[in-house]
């Protein structure tokens, strides 16, 4: 048995925590399951019926991780010699921006996206702010820095990074020059090529 368990639908948020996996170099295997065929059991491992879901097997017990932060810097916890943990300096940056991504950025994504209007003023209660000010917050950042951490790559950029690629790919993100070139970077990484491949493939002998 591989030491990881991982959940997915192939074309869903799985793909961020695909590349995760392989960026920390895990011994995992895959469960693929379909929008409308995912087992009852899987609400055992997560009641939400949600994917992803990652089940560590660990010893004589198993951890069952969800969300796809979580699960991502999980992975890098649990692999510290991939290096993709924050050093010092670079901690607060690290966790900021990771779950700035989780929370406000997509948030107010999906709140564009599905059409939710705010009252007006009501922006500040409602804790992700605006789509606007999310996305200068982060323009302003990755204008002056490589990655979500600093100047190097770490495993907050799977999560944020993937939120950019998906977003610029779709038209939920506009494209802006900052945006544009932090895309290009973390998308050159092997493990990011090889992680995408696998669901492409998949998707594609889905589609016939």
């Amino acid at each position: 048995m591989a030491e990881f368990t991982f959940y997915t639908v192939a074309m869903s948020r799985g793909q961020i925590s695909r590349w995760a996996l392989h960026e920390a170099g895990a011994d995992y295997e895959h469960v693929m399951m379909e929008w409308d065929t995912r087992p009852e059991s899987f609400r055992a491992i997560n009641p939400m019926n949600k994917v992803p879901a990652l089940v560590h097997h660990h010893g004589d017990h198993d951890h069952v991780i969800t969300e796809c932060a979580a699960i991502n810097h999980y992975l890098a916890e649990t692999h510290p010699e991939a290096g993709l943990l924050p050093d010092a300096h670079e901690r607060a940056a690290y966790f900021r921006w990771l779950f700035f991504a989780a929370g406000p950025l997509e948030q107010a994504i999906m709140a564009r996206m599905m059409g939710w209007e705010l009252a007006e003023g009501k922006d500040s209660t409602a804790g992700f702010g605006t789509l606007e000010r999310t996305l200068d917050a982060l323009d302003g950042w990755l204008s002056a820095h490589d990655f979500a951490a600093g100047s190097r790559f770490t495993m907050a950029d799977t999560y944020v990074g993937s939120q950019f690629v998906w977003g610029l790919r779709f038209g939920s993100i506009p494209e802006r020059p900052a945006f544009k070139a932090y895309v290009e970077r973390i998308t050159q990484r092997p493990a990011y090529a090889a992680a995408n491949a696998i669901d492409a493939a998949i998707i594609k002998g889905a589609q016939g």
